[in-house]
């Protein structure tokens, strides 16, 4: 009967992370990344100023009208604000539900060269089981998929997509397991000059194995939330496809692998434009609407995130300022849900 109860719980978890028009918030960058995109912008790489963009991002006010849920990172989920309160405190305030990112990183694939598959599976249990007592009501997995070649082999090899679609449902039993909600999030990247036709291969072959390795690990679907890419051209293809052709090749690519009874689909951008994101999920929904079996919404990081941090600069006098840009971007992307977001003319 605990079982029972214990799926019952993560449904309603499940289907609340996308009730209401609302998306979620992936703040979940690992402290190298975050650096990164500190340096890039003149930010200092400290703890505290890591921690004070994190407060600047969960305390903006009337966040929770456009976000659902907000995916931490280990440090992050550990932290407080400057009043004390802590970070899953100060969600849970907003209305937010708090999840965090569980996997180690992709690290590269012994035997496949230019392929990683992503690490973290030893001792999870234990981690997830830690991240639950301080708060955290779901998690994210994220598995890194190339297209390219590497000598006369096309990527992603066989190989590369089962070991890591192996690893995400292992990971979902885990969460379920221990009472989280799992987010499985499949990435097939832009990079590349591959065309919108073979994203749409490569993303349906690898969802068709991981929907089957999820199966056979007896993941409960219901309680589970689906995190793809849309389906695009790579970064440098000649050829760059329309918003509406976008649209059409990611729900259909969606409606062939993913079954009914995912409790809902939450994109990733993956290097997309804040504008671009917003309106290529606004064009699914102004032209699918009625005709699809899950919810689909947004976990965006940079499409949210970015217009925020290049405005703040790690300055104070530019918090409010930067979190008007955060309102903006989620309320955009809540807009594009109920097919109604227009992007900004230049």
């Amino acid at each position: 009967m605990d079982g029972v109860i214990n799926m019952n719980e993560l449904i309603k978890i499940a289907q609340a992370l996308v009730a209401d028009d609302k998306g979620l918030l992936a703040m979940d960058e690992s402290t190298p990344t975050a650096n990164k995109r500190f340096a890039a912008a003149g930010i200092p790489q400290t703890v505290e100023a890591r921690r004070a963009y994190r407060e600047l991002l969960i305390t903006t006010p009337r966040l929770g009208e456009s976000i659902s849920g907000a995916i931490l990172y280990d440090e992050t989920i550990r932290q407080q604000t400057k009043a004390g309160v802590s970070f899953v405190d100060a969600l849970k305030q907003a209305g937010i539900i708090p999840g965090i990112k569980v996997d180690l990183g992709a690290k590269p694939l012994a035997g496949f060269p230019g392929e990683k598959v992503t690490e973290g599976l030893d001792g999870l249990r234990e981690r997830l089981t830690e991240y639950k007592q301080l708060g955290a009501r779901f998690a994210k997995w994220r598995a890194v998929i190339a297209i390219g070649a590497v000598g006369p082999e096309q990527l992603p090899s066989t190989g590369c997509l089962e070991a890591n679609m192996y690893a995400l449902a292992r990971y979902a039993a885990l969460c379920q397991e221990v009472g989280l909600v799992p987010i499985v999030e499949p990435e097939v990247l832009m990079e590349g000059d591959h065309t919108l036709d073979r994203c749409f291969a490569v993303t349906q072959q690898g969802l068709t194995m991981l929907f089957t390795q999820l199966y056979t690990q007896r993941v409960r679907l219901e309680g589970l939330l689906l995190k793809p890419n849309m389906v695009l051209a790579g970064k440098g293809s000649f050829e760059q496809n329309t918003v509406e052709q976008v649209a059409d090749a990611t729900v259909t690519c969606l409606l062939r692998s993913v079954p009914p009874a995912v409790a809902g689909i939450a994109f990733l951008s993956g290097g997309q434009s804040p504008e671009q994101a917003s309106s290529h999920l606004n064009a699914m929904h102004s032209q699918f609407t009625g005709k699809l079996p899950w919810l689909l919404t947004f976990s965006f990081a940079r499409a949210i995130q970015q217009p925020a941090l290049d405005i703040w600069k790690g300055q104070d006098a530019n918090v409010a300022a930067a979190q008007q840009a955060l309102f903006y971007r989620a309320s955009s992307n809540r807009a594009a849900r109920q097919g109604q977001y227009q992007a900004k003319r230049t």
